[in-house]
């Protein structure tokens, strides 16, 4: 009888920016860990807005944790990216099949993006090659139930894995903050035009010496139909890949035939 050749269990790192001890990253675990090998690398603390940070002007320790039964974990002392750069390097000595970002805690729609520790894992991990998908639940609380997020997570990395993926394959997905009955299926997007109109408010502290406090409303200019916002809106887990090539290609060719230099 000829032997049943042993299927490769896929190898998925995990990682986030709300620091390793959040409870997103504990659900995005749990809905994954049965479908191949699962190895967390992830900050010590809180990374929120570091965006594509990386640590040059000081040492970065890794320490091997107790994060969940069956699951090696390790925390880091850098930024989200930096603990992408150490799996590869220093873990795993190897690139994982698939990288996985999150579940943040809050929103990571539109120009978010831009600032986001959790997805500048993701596109990291993209740039070196490796399909990845940040997830973000749309609830700051440190109570927020991630029991819809974590079907739509499986839901999502299994079709990751059944396919052979571009290798700079980026998904933004983020789960409205609804019981999972109201979430009405997923809409694959396009990044909003939305922004935050900021503010600074202007404080003394105890010694009489000015700060100030970074606060904003965010704005939504898109009224589009097609958008991360509006599925987000209307119950609908929004989709959206995005890529680390910043070019803009129509600008480029209207600058090419327009401009004089």
């Amino acid at each position: 009888m000829a032997k049943t050749k042993k299927k490769n269990v896929p190898v998925i790192l995990v990682t986030n920016d709300d620091s390793i001890t959040a409870p997103g990253i504990k659900a995005l675990v749990e809905a994954v860990k049965d479908l191949g090998r699962v190895v967390v690398v992830a900050p010590d603390k809180p990374q929120s807005g570091m965006g594509h940070a990386i640590t040059i002007g000081h040492p970065l320790r890794l320490h091997k944790v107790h994060f969940m039964d069956g699951v090696e974990a390790y925390s880091c002392s850098g930024t989200p990216v930096d603990c992408v750069k150490l799996a590869v390097d220093k873990v795993l000595h190897r690139k994982p099949d698939i990288c996985l970002s999150g579940i943040n805690h809050g929103a990571n729609h539109s120009i978010n993006v831009i600032y986001s520790g959790t997805m500048s894992a993701a596109i990291e991990a993209a740039i070196e090659s490796i399909p990845s998908a940040g997830f973000s639940l749309l609830d700051l609380s440190v109570e927020a139930d991630f029991t819809g997020a974590k079907v739509y997570v499986k839901k999502i990395v299994r079709q990751m894995l059944s396919q052979k993926l571009d290798k700079h394959l980026t998904l933004n997905v983020n789960i409205p903050a609804v019981d999972e009955t109201l979430i009405k299926g997923i809409k694959v997007c396009r990044q909003a035009y939305a922004k935050y109109e900021e503010d600074f408010i202007e404080r003394n502290d105890p010694h009489g010496k000015k700060y100030y406090w970074l606060t904003g409303e965010f704005v939504n200019f898109d009224k589009g139909k097609d958008t991360d916002v509006w599925a987000l809106k209307n119950n609908y887990v929004s989709v959206v890949p995005v890529q680390f090539d910043l070019t803009n290609y129509s600008l480029k060719k209207e600058i090419e035939t327009k401009w004089k230099f």
